[in-house]
């Protein structure tokens, strides 16, 4: 068998990893604990979808942000395109931070 089979959890793990490193700019913690990463899906083509809010519609990033995200996911040897889409359904909340962020930032 010569054909390869794309681990896509090893490779969600490794867009994970890159997110991150990507932290709001007012918040001192990375989008992915902030919960703004709402799914990522890959499909046999390595293709990578991300389906991301913000904080706030009017985010002061909200047009380089996800850039950022693109490109960082982009830059993986096993990705060959990503794309990242803003949803605000649903609206983010503090609940959607990980226990983690919010110890960081003293909610906690």
């Amino acid at each position: 068998m010569s054909e390869t089979t794309i681990d896509t959890n090893v490779l969600g793990e490794k867009i994970v990893r890159v997110l991150k490193t990507i932290y709001d700019p007012e918040i001192p913690v990375d989008i992915y604990e902030l919960g703004l990463i709402y799914d990522v899906f890959v499909n046999e083509d390595y293709d990578v979808k991300i389906l991301m809010t913000l904080t706030t519609p009017n985010c002061p990033v909200a047009e380089t942000l996800p850039l950022e995200v693109e490109e960082k996911v982009k830059s993986l040897n096993d990705v060959k395109s990503a794309e990242v889409e803003i949803t605000f359904d649903p609206p983010w909340s503090q609940d959607l931070m990980s226990e983690e962020a919010k110890l960081e930032l003293g909610m906690l």
